[in-house]
């Protein structure tokens, strides 16, 4: 290319003919844009792969702050990242699912599985943040929601070992808004890992021997989210983009519905056509891979950085 380049601007110095030196000069700008591409893709091959970038993941959704608005925008979240699965041929399986009564989200869990699911999903954990008049409201005041979004690697076996001694396994009714899964045997289980403290439970399917495949599918998540937390804390401290749970207490994007934007803070971009992103097609995916691009280059400038010292 850079041979090209060069002929192309030897002819637009040599060349008299004015239609010449205009195709050589735009061969010229082309030759530079391929040239600065093929740079910034060389620059991010020297990007060293995460441990879990080719893992499949939990994603966890929770209603924060704005009562039943906040529960209504979570399960529009949810929704997106359903048909974002979708949109990437990944397949997306609903671990756990406690509506609310006017048809919102309090809490779920979902596993997602397919090529570089979690790469791509893995700056999607933080606080989602929704301003916008609800449906509850008389008045017409636009109002503040939040929603957290939690993304768990799935560890392989051989990455995470849980010792049966330390787990205290319940059983009880499934109980709450759920419609059909709700029923009258003793099918929900809960789990909890004594040593941490951490607690996982399901009653989304009427077997018990299911929930209790999927409470330790989401404890074994949770475990060694944590295990990872601890392991790269030092290495994150300092960078804008956050990984996993990290970004969990971050108001990392801002759904302005009055406006029609989406405001991703972390890299200060906003895109219009709300309702249009929240498809989970082209609009998303392309924040997701501006988000990694973002973190690639941060990861760039620590490795320059550390061989300059």
């Amino acid at each position: 290319k850079e041979r090209e380049l060069q002929r192309g601007e030897e002819l637009s110095v040599a060349d008299e003919n004015e239609d010449l030196q205009k195709l050589a000069e735009e061969e010229i700008v082309s030759c530079q844009e391929e040239i600065t591409e093929l740079k910034r893709q060389i620059l991010f091959h020297l990007v060293p792969s995460e441990q879990t970038d080719n893992s499949d993941l939990v994603m966890e959704v929770t209603a924060g702050v704005g009562g039943q608005e906040a529960m209504l925008f979570t399960a529009e979240i949810f929704d997106m990242y359903q048909q974002y699965a979708a949109y990437k041929n990944w397949r997306f399986e609903i671990l756990e699912y406690f509506p609310s009564e006017i048809g919102g989200l309090r809490h779920a869990a979902a596993s997602i599985v397919g090529l570089e699911a979690y790469k791509l999903m893995k700056f999607e954990g933080g606080v989602h943040r929704v301003q916008r008049v609800p449906k509850t409201e008389k008045q017409g005041r636009v109002h503040t929601s939040t929603m957290t979004i939690a993304i768990l690697p799935q560890p392989m076996e051989i990455n995470l070992i849980i010792n049966p001694k330390d787990l205290q396994i319940e059983t009880k009714r499934a109980s709450g808004a759920g419609g059909q899964h709700v029923n009258t045997t003793d099918s929900a289980v809960r789990i909890v890992h004594i040593p941490t403290g951490v607690v996982s439970e399901c009653q989304q399917e009427r077997s018990q021997i299911k929930n209790k495949e999927i409470a330790m599918k989401i404890l074994r998540a949770k475990l060694y989210s944590i295990k990872l937390e601890e392991e790269t804390k030092k290495r994150y401290n300092a960078r804008k983009i956050q990984i996993g749970t990290k970004g969990r207490s971050e108001k990392i994007r801002t759904y302005n519905f009055p406006q029609d934007r989406v405001t991703e803070h972390r890299i200060n971009r906003t895109v219009h056509h709300i309702h249009k992103f929240m498809l989970g097609e082209e609009l998303l995916d392309e924040m997701i891979k501006s988000l990694r691009e973002y973190a690639d280059y941060e990861t760039l400038m620590e490795i320059i950085s550390e061989n300059e010292k």
